[in-house]
């Protein structure tokens, strides 16, 4: 495995042959801050700037139907993860596995187990890493205090156990105030996940595959300001103004940062073949504790969030991390010679 890692290319006559079709919600926007999604819709923009800039093959498409039917296509690149129902990432997955077209990322039930917290919580414990307690409350069950998690601090986090960007976070300091959360997320068609709040800070652990091994980029954190604070759905799209700006800088800690790096391989490991993702811990300084929180696979590629950022960190522009996945890609699936 490189220790630094070089961007791959694609051939050119490959950039000619292969036909990618593009999907992503926003692929059609045309730039700048959508009213729901925010900057989500900058960031679906951004990436299809960046694959017409690699002079490839393209299609776009903004909607599921694209597939319903086996489109002329040779690739697809899904970035249409949020689609409005419960477990919208492992669609297009399925949708290509049907027409046995090949894409970027994980299979669809790795998308669904990494999509899922607490499966995605049960893979880093059996890989050995330190993870908080937690119960998730699925939809339908049995809502028991019983079965909430020690919180040491008193204070609880509940969030839809499927969700990105923190959407429907909230916290609570009795069983009370648990249960009403859980009923808030039960009522919007989620299951509910609740863990103790974890002061600390979050340290960002990206991975590229290269040759079908999952190769770590230089680590990041978000150097906050208040710690205790909730970070919001809507802070996270720039929905809402005045709020705090969390900076987003290379972790590289000389005690916790190579022990941080070994738990996200472990978890890293689980979960191949991914293509790409972002691992997430919680580092209190304070304690020296270290905890899993989520994994991301398929995560956000704008140039100014932790994949890219990343990325730049060890060399790449937002061009070279495309192609490179793309590369990559294209050579497991057998586009392009190995």
């Amino acid at each position: 495995m490189p220790d630094s890692p070089q961007p791959l290319r694609i051939p050119d006559d490959a950039k000619e042959r292969v036909r990618l079709l593009f999907m992503a919600k926003h692929v059609l926007w045309g730039g700048g801050m959508h009213p729901e999604d925010g900057n989500h819709a900058i960031y679906h923009h951004e990436v299809r700037t960046t694959l017409e800039s690699l002079g490839l093959n393209l299609r776009f498409a903004d909607t599921y139907k694209a597939l319903f039917e086996r489109p002329e296509v040779d690739f697809v690149f899904p970035l249409l993860n949020r689609g409005g129902f419960v477990n919208s990432e492992m669609l297009i997955p399925l949708l290509c596995n049907m027409h046995r077209i090949p894409y970027l990322g994980a299979m669809p039930f790795l998308r669904g187990m990494g999509d899922d917290k607490s499966v995605s919580k049960l893979a880093a414990a059996h890989a050995g890493v330190p993870t908080a307690p937690w119960f998730c409350y699925r939809r339908g069950g049995p809502v028991l205090e019983k079965d909430l998690p020690p919180a040491p601090g008193g204070r609880w986090v509940i969030k839809p156990n499927a969700s990105s960007a923190s959407w429907g976070i909230s916290d609570a300091f009795d069983w009370n105030g648990v249960a009403n959360a859980i009923a808030d997320i039960h009522g919007q068609g989620h299951d509910a996940i609740v863990e103790p709040y974890l002061d600390g800070y979050d340290i960002q652990c990206a991975f590229i595959t290269i040759r079908d091994e999952p190769v770590a980029l230089p680590m990041l954190w978000y150097e906050r300001e208040d710690t205790q604070k909730l970070w919001t759905y809507y802070e996270k799209r720039d929905l809402v103004q005045n709020t705090e700006k969390a900076a987003l800088k290379r972790f590289d800690h000389a005690e916790f940062a190579p022990r941080i790096e070994a738990m996200a391989r472990k978890v890293a490991q689980e979960f191949v073949p991914f293509d790409y993702g972002r691992i997430e811990f919680r580092l209190d300084l304070a304690t020296g504790d270290v905890n899993f929180i989520e994994i991301n696979l398929n995560c956000n590629l704008w140039s100014e969030k932790v994949m890219a950022k990343a990325a730049a960190q060890a060399g790449f522009s937002h061009g070279d991390l495309i192609e490179t996945l793309l590369a990559e890609s294209w050579r497991r699936n057998a586009l392009i010679a190995g």
